[in-house]
């Protein structure tokens, strides 16, 4: 890494609950910062030390934050609604604006974030830079709720929920609940984001693994099809869901190169 990184965490009101968030800010940080969301199990914790990584080869801040019910923030009040992405981008994303200041942001989400870092584009585009989606869903398709079929299966095995609870504590069960269940809903069979992408107007990059078993290559293309912007798609093969994890070094080579070519 390339220069010092100092590390903060941050607690922030909302309306619903407090939530946690952490950035890494290179000592000679310049330009917009970075927000990161992760994915429907996720966490600040679960990036590990992608966002250290990703502040100093870039040399921009990166800023996570524990969705509310996830990891280190408040417990969500209830289930989890149906139009929870565009939650995140009319709730969550204005009050981490506010509290870290920022006027402009790239955008970074993996999994269901990259889903609502879309939303956060479409809802507020004067403070979105960039895009990056990474392992994300633009619609639900067969192999999406196969996935997650098969991961309630091994969640189920003995002593596999602990998994969780190390990061979201007694939350861990609705954690779980509300991906499965939220995602094999027949009432949100027909989710997809074409309206947002349709208002997206920044740059976007889409990376995705060829070997992803949430997923298939088709989400991607969806996201790389947006009109009058440019985009890039990276494909990664040999990659599961988690390209930050699995190939590192190359998802930190195509980020900084989007950036430099469309966001610089």
């Amino acid at each position: 890494m390339s220069s010092p990184v100092s590390i903060r965490e941050h607690w922030i009101d909302t309306g619903k609950g407090p939530l946690f968030a952490q950035d890494w800010t290179p000592t000679d940080a310049s330009d917009v910062p970075i927000v990161l969301l992760h994915d429907s199990l996720g966490c600040v914790a679960l990036w590990r030390d992608f966002p250290e990584h990703l502040a100093c080869t870039t040399g921009r801040p990166v800023i996570a934050y524990d969705r509310l019910g996830f990891g280190r923030s408040g417990r969500y009040p209830g289930a989890l609604p149906l139009d929870f992405i565009d939650d995140e981008a009319r709730e969550s994303f204005p009050a981490l604006q506010r509290h870290f200041g920022f006027e402009q942001c790239v955008v970074f989400g993996h999994s269901v974030g990259g889903a609502m870092a879309v939303a956060c584009v479409a809802r507020h585009p004067q403070a979105c830079a960039a895009l990056v989606t990474e392992s994300a869903q633009a619609f639900v398709e067969h192999q999406t709720r196969d996935g997650i079929r098969a991961a309630e299966q091994e969640f189920a095995r003995e002593g596999q929920l602990e998994r969780l609870q190390k990061y979201h504590g007694d939350k861990a069960f609705w954690v779980l609940r509300a991906w499965v269940d939220t995602w094999l809903s027949n009432d949100f069979s027909d989710w997809n984001l074409d309206a947002e992408l349709a208002r997206v107007k920044c740059p976007i990059l889409s990376l995705h693994g060829e070997q992803d078993e949430y997923g298939s290559m088709a989400h991607p293309e969806r996201f790389t099809s947006v009109p009058d912007v440019p985009t890039v798609l990276k494909s990664l093969p040999g990659c599961g869901h988690v390209p930050h994890r699995e190939q590192q070094a190359v998802v930190l080579e195509a980020v900084v190169d989007f950036l430099r070519r469309f966001a610089g």
